[in-house]
């Protein structure tokens, strides 16, 4: 009986021990943040991609929601002319990440880069949609939300 009451007290220290440094893993939660960045990363590129003419205003809210600092500041600066140039375009954009990787992530300032392939289908009004693909280079910020794109360029392809 001693020696079954020893092994199960081994048993539950080494249970203990290993749950304790799995989840004080400095590897494991940097990895937790990469694809906490890699999923807000291709949600917001793909909704700052993403726009139907006769729904301008859902998607300058939709953007706005998606973004944070000069990106978001920019965005919310957009003036009726804008609003009528795009609803005069009289396009149908819709974005899908096809693949994301980040490149930068520094967990104490809260700040990611990333890079993203992303497929463009634009239909126009009465015309026939079109794919495009097309690569962003993100910076993401983690705020009370969440992680956010904060910065989005176009990479360009050197032929």
């Amino acid at each position: 009986m001693k020696i079954v009451v020893m092994l199960a007290a081994v048993f539950a220290a080494w249970g203990g021990w290993s749950w304790w440094s799995a989840a004080h893993d400095d590897s494991r939660l940097f990895a937790l943040d990469r694809q906490a960045v890699t999923q807000a990363a291709e949600r917001g590129i793909a909704t700052l991609n993403t726009l139907d003419y006769r729904k301008v205003d859902d998607g300058l809210k939709a953007w706005l929601a998606a973004s944070t600092g000069t990106l978001h500041d920019q965005l919310a600066q957009t003036g009726q002319d804008s609003r009528k140039q795009l609803e005069q375009a009289k396009t149908v954009t819709t974005a899908q990440v096809v693949d994301a990787a980040v490149t930068a992530l520094d967990q104490r300032a809260g700040t990611a880069k990333l890079i993203a392939a992303v497929q463009l289908d634009v239909t126009p009004d009465g015309g026939a949609k079109t794919a495009k693909r097309t690569r962003f280079e993100a910076d993401l910020t983690r705020t009370d939300q969440g992680w956010q794109v904060s910065a989005l360029a176009p990479v360009q392809v050197q032929s």
